[in-house]
């Protein structure tokens, strides 16, 4: 049955009261409506790679896609007070809030998707 569910995909993927994935968009040029995106099935997949590419967070718009629609992310739950991307724990302790019963201490919604991040 494992085929299955690598058929299907992660189940929180069918959950529509989670994103179904992240898109970070980084704009090319200030003056035009052109961007770079970036995307994760997970929010701190998606940072760590930010983090990693050294894209600083006043650079980026964050995105939450759903199945039907998507919906900005603010920024201040993926920022320490120096306006640094967070890290794990600290990220998810921030977006415990935002995410209410779906990140907890011992249990996380997103545990079966995969937190790799791609972008040009």
């Amino acid at each position: 049955m494992i085929w299955v569910g690598k058929l299907l995909g992660p189940k929180s993927k069918y959950d529509n009261t989670i994103p179904y994935t992240y898109e970070a968009r980084v704009a090319v040029l200030e003056w035009a409506d052109a961007y770079n995106s970036y995307f994760s099935d997970t929010i701190c997949g998606l940072i760590s790679y930010l983090r990693e590419k050294n894209i600083r967070p006043d650079q980026v718009q964050l995105f939450e896609i759903y199945q039907d629609h998507e919906s900005p992310l603010e920024t201040c739950y993926c920022v320490d007070n120096h306006d640094l991307w967070l890290t794990k724990p600290g990220l998810c302790l921030s977006l415990s809030e935002h995410y209410r019963g779906h990140i907890q201490e011992r249990h996380c919604s997103f545990k079966d998707r995969n937190p790799v991040a791609y972008g040009p």
